[in-house]
C-alpha cells in the first residue's frame, strides 16, 4: 500500500471529511413533541385528544402533520395550528419546514381520545 492510500481525508489538502448525518427525529419523536401542544379550551394535549392523525417525516427534512380539530368552527384552530408548527421547529431546528394539514375525515369524536384524556374530562 502506498503512503497516499493511508492518508485520511482530513490530511489531504482541500479535502474535508463530511460528518455523518445524524438520524434526526423520528415520526414518533415528533408526535411526543406535539404532546406539549394543548387545546386552549380543554387544556389537554392534542395527541391524547386524538387530534393528530399522522406525522410524516420526509427525506427532504420536512414534516407533514395531518390533524383535525374538535369541531370545524373551533375558534382556537389557528392558534393550535401555529402551536404545532412552532413546537416542531423549536424542538428540531434541523427540520426545514412543517406542513400542518387540517383534515376533516375522519371527523373527530370523543372515542378518538386516549383513556388518559377521557379520564381527565370525565368520560366513562
Amino acid at each position: 500500500m502506498s503512503e497516499k492510500q493511508n492518508e485520511s481525508p482530513e490530511s489531504i489538502p482541500g479535502i474535508q471529511e463530511i460528518p455523518a448525518a445524524s438520524s434526526g427525529p423520528s415520526s414518533e419523536d415528533i408526535r411526543e413533541t406535539l404532546k406539549a401542544v394543548k387545546d386552549p379550551e380543554l387544556m389537554l394535549d392534542i395527541v391524547n385528544l386524538g387530534l393528530v392523525y399522522e406525522v410524516k417525516l420526509n427525506q427532504d427534512r420536512t414534516v407533514d402533520v395531518d390533524m383535525t380539530l374538535t369541531s370545524p368552527g373551533c375558534p382556537m384552530g389557528p392558534q393550535i395550528l401555529g402551536d404545532v408548527h412552532r413546537a416542531i421547529t423549536q424542538q428540531y431546528p434541523e427540520i426545514k419546514d412543517v406542513n400542518v394539514n387540517l383534515v376533516w375525515a375522519p371527523f373527530w369524536n370523543p372515542d378518538m381520545m386516549s383513556e388518559e384524556a377521557k379520564d381527565e374530562l370525565g368520560f366513562f
